[in-house]
């Protein structure tokens, strides 16, 4: 797992990217698991400071129960539909999944990996690209 400044540091240009969808909008949607393992979705404000990405909880709520239950989590940036005839503009959404960890006062989140999925310039393709600790960042484009 990674802090938030390491994969800055990384891959500067992706992670202003990743960081300027999910500031673009106040909530998010966040996954986390049941204890039955079942999946959770909650919605979420996120921070960037201090090279940290960060979150809070409500005392008892469930989200903050699974975390702390079991830290595996996934993050979506608010998602926008793009406009008719100017599909090149959309600026896509990004993804964060990772860890929680409970920082006493909120959680901070260790990075596992950091997705970015938007289109092509032509507006023909969609591109996903990708960055994990272990392989760095990735580029696919898909029909």
């Amino acid at each position: 797992m990674t802090a938030w400044r390491e994969f800055e540091a990384a891959e500067p240009e992706f992670a202003r990217r990743v960081q300027g969808l999910f500031d673009a909008h106040k909530h998010k949607t966040m996954a986390t698991l049941r204890a039955d393992g079942a999946p959770r979705i909650s919605g979420i404000e996120t921070k960037f400071a201090d090279g940290e990405l960060t979150f809070g909880s409500m005392p008892n709520a469930r989200k903050g129960v699974d975390l702390k239950r079991d830290p595996r989590l996934a993050l979506h940036s608010a998602t926008v539909d793009p406009v008719d005839g100017e599909e090149a503009k959309w600026p896509g959404e990004a993804k964060i999944s990772g860890r929680a960890v409970d920082t006493g006062d909120g959680f901070r989140v260790d990075v596992a990996e950091v997705v970015h999925t938007h289109l092509n310039p032509e507006a023909t393709l969609l591109v996903v690209e990708w960055w994990t600790p272990e392989g760095g960042l990735r580029k696919v484009e898909r029909e």
